[in-house]
């Protein structure tokens, strides 16, 4: 059966088979650097973005600066100066390269999302004497986060990508272990066309389930609204 599927030269069916248990190995890993990197991403994200909206100018240029910077630096390059220039384990240098480089781009959708979110809601709880911290915490954050789902989720998706760099730094995850059945089997094409799919297949999951939780939100959302009235 598998032999229908196989294009001599460019592409082993057999072998993609029988390599998919090895590369499904460093999964684990892959889906740990992605979580790890994006929680910490997301809370390094929020702090930037709420020193970008503050009055303080030191800290709205300094977080500016930092996001300009992060935005346009190779994310390999952030990889290789954490590993290399700190003399950090491979997996810590992943993780902590992942994160500050993601969250810059968190820290955007975040502001966006902010900004989006109509100032009277502001002018309302602070009318009611709530706090800037309750403001924040109770009102505007849960709203501005909804508004960022689909941002975010992109972001995830590169990140989940994004972790195949970790190989470079010696990181056994999914694309290291294809990279190593490649070279056993000599056989490049085949592994790499098989590890493509594999991301695209874990992608299809991730991106379900950024559709599932935008449905509950959208449906907490409408609940709420329906008992107000």
């Amino acid at each position: 059966m598998l032999k229908y599927f196989s294009i001599p030269g460019f592409f082993n069916a057999k072998l993609a088979w029988s390599s998919i248990p090895q590369i499904l190995a460093g999964l684990p890993m892959t889906i740990y650097l992605t979580v790890m990197a994006f929680i910490l991403a997301t809370i390094l994200g929020m702090f930037l973005t709420l020193a970008q909206l503050s009055h303080i100018r030191v800290l709205h240029w300094l977080a500016r600066a930092y996001i300009s910077f992060m935005r346009g630096v190779p994310m390999l390059v952030v990889l290789f100066i954490v590993y290399f220039g700190f003399g950090l384990t491979a997996i810590p240098a992943a993780i902590i390269s992942f994160t500050i480089g993601a969250a810059a781009f968190v820290s955007e959708v975040f502001r966006s999302s902010f900004l989006g979110i109509d100032h009277g809601q502001y002018e309302a709880a602070y009318s009611i004497g709530l706090p800037y911290r309750k403001v924040m915490r109770l009102i505007i954050i849960p709203q501005a986060f909804r508004i960022s789902i689909p941002a975010l989720g992109n972001i995830l998706l590169d990140m989940f990508k994004g972790t195949s760099l970790a190989a470079m730094i010696t990181v056994t995850e999914m694309f290291m272990d294809a990279k190593i059945v490649a070279g056993a089997n000599q056989d490049y094409m085949t592994i790499y066309i098989t590890i493509a799919i594999l991301y695209w297949l874990c992608c299809v999951v991730l991106t379900a389930g950024q559709n599932q939780l935008e449905r509950y939100l959208d449906y907490d959302r409408k609940s709420i609204h329906m008992k107000m009235i």
